[in-house]
């Protein structure tokens, strides 16, 4: 029970207190340092802007929520069949993978007006780019995923003549779940990043729109808001892939704690 208690503080009490002193760490040197409002506002004229604007800051969120939850399953679906296509055909590991490296080294604000051009100013465009952004740490992970089964457990379904379908249904794709989980976690958080991109480039709603317009007013306590709403949504958004894991795959979570505690 102690232990339990224990580990509960650690992952969810620890990081609590500390942000809570963080937070009045700011207040009190912003007040003793007498810090302009528009160069660093205070934590409490930030929580003050977000009750005055919840509104406003919720219609935004709920935009940006939509772009984001969107473009990420559009990524997991994606990757998912990119990373067994990659793995089932030795020509496209030599192809396509080498692509969607060099494609994700070019920086995503520089293709995000492309997406505009091609698909209009309204919420397709930031669901390509949050897309576009997450599906790489999808490949990656579910890449490594399907290729860490035991050769030997592969060689004993195809000796059963299991096609190569079910070998990927059956052993390889069960297999690489944890991979893909881990691969989520990152992917999430990249299709907020994305989502973001895009209305910074063109948009007239959500959370990226918002801050650009605060900014604009250089009303920085309002984009101080917008942005702690911002990084709440994000926190929500991976804890909610990290609660659907601890359902889908408890076995791997018992795994990994147990490891933890070795």
């Amino acid at each position: 029970m102690r232990h339990g208690s224990a580990r509960l503080f650690g992952n969810v009490g620890l990081p609590l207190v500390t942000a809570i002193a963080c937070v009045l760490l700011w207040e009190g040197l912003s007040r003793l340092m007498g810090t302009p409002e528009y160069l660093l506002p205070r934590p409490s004229r930030i929580v003050t802007a977000i009750v005055d604007d919840s509104g406003l800051l919720l219609f935004n969120a709920v935009y940006t929520l939509q772009a984001t939850l969107l473009g990420f399953g559009l990524a997991v679906l994606l990757g998912v069949i990119l990373a067994v296509l990659i793995v089932q055909f030795k020509f496209l590991d030599q192809t396509l993978y080498t692509l969607l490296v060099s494609l994700n080294s070019i920086p995503k604000v520089a293709i995000a007006p492309l997406f505009i051009i091609w698909l209009g100013t309204g919420l397709n465009p930031k669901i390509a780019i949050a897309a576009m952004i997450a599906v790489f740490a999808i490949v990656i992970d579910m890449v490594h995923g399907l290729r860490s089964v035991d050769p030997d457990m592969i060689d004993l379904a195809r000796s059963a003549r299991a096609s190569a379908a079910k070998i990927i249904w059956k052993i390889r794709f069960p297999h690489a779940l944890p991979a893909l989980f881990a691969g989520m976690k990152v992917a999430i958080s990249l299709a907020l990043i994305g989502a973001i991109v895009g209305e910074f480039v063109a948009s007239n709603r959500g959370l990226g729109y918002f801050i650009l317009v605060s900014q604009g007013q250089f009303d920085t306590v309002r984009m101080f808001a917008a942005l702690t709403i911002l990084s709440t949504v994000g926190l929500a958004l991976f804890y909610a892939v990290v609660g659907a894991e601890h359902l889908l795959l408890p076995w791997q979570v018992a795994r990994r704690r147990a490891s933890a505690n070795a």
